[in-house]
């Protein structure tokens, strides 16, 4: 029985002898321009009803005061709720406490210098629990796209420098262009349940966006 041959895919057999493999990366540096700062109240009572009307009216002063700093409605949104009971561990034994009842919210602002008098403002109203504070960008994809470019442009600079050494002539279209997925990471401010300060200076600093390429070049 006759079987037909099939030549193998040249493809599959491609001669990389005349390539260069190189890679490239670059880091903007960016002041953040917005902000989430995650805030609420804590109340505890062994009622749980009266520890959910206590916190209901500590959090309704809250939200009314970040609105009045500054914060519209549609900017404010609850990120947990939840009411826990609490338990004492005394010789081995699990004894009730209390009821924990616990709002959290999120406040977005595009106002950087005025994070610190909105966190001190909304602790005078009744916030006695302050867990985050995220900065970031609001188009990250305009310092990504630079990055991105000035990557590409180091990995054809060390390509050529390559080349150069070696005495060969480097075609500067790329044959192949890989991007190596970056992130931008937003910088976070943790804190634990808040203390009474004078005030609350608060020091963004600025983020790091990194693009990284990987290219084949021929020559």
């Amino acid at each position: 029985m006759n079987q037909e041959y099939n030549a193998p895919d040249r493809d599959y057999y491609r001669n990389d002898e005349h390539t260069l493999r190189v890679s490239g990366s670059e880091t903007l540096s960016a002041a953040p321009d917005q902000a989430i700062i995650t805030l609420g109240v804590i109340t505890e009572d062994k009622d749980p009803q009266k520890a959910q009307q206590a916190n209901s009216q500590a959090i309704a002063n809250v939200i009314a005061s970040l609105k009045s700093a500054g914060i519209p409605e549609e900017q404010l949104k609850t990120s947990d709720y939840r009411i826990d009971p609490q338990y004492d561990y005394i010789d081995g034994k699990e004894l009730f406490k209390n009821y924990k009842v616990q709002h959290m919210i999120q406040a977005q602002t595009t106002d950087i210098e005025k994070i610190g008098s909105i966190i001190d403002t909304a602790v005078r109203s009744g916030a006695n629990s302050i867990t985050s504070i995220r900065f970031s960008l609001s188009n990250p994809e305009a310092y990504y796209n630079r990055a991105l470019s000035l990557a590409l442009k180091k990995a054809y600079e060390k390509a050529l420098s390559m080349a150069r050494t070696i005495g060969i002539s480097l075609n500067p279209i790329p044959n192949q262009v890989d991007e190596v997925s970056e992130t931008t990471t937003p910088i976070h401010f943790q804190t634990s349940t808040f203390s009474k300060m004078a005030s609350t200076p608060i020091q963004p600093g600025e983020l790091n966006i990194t693009a990284s390429v990987r290219v084949v070049y021929t020559y």
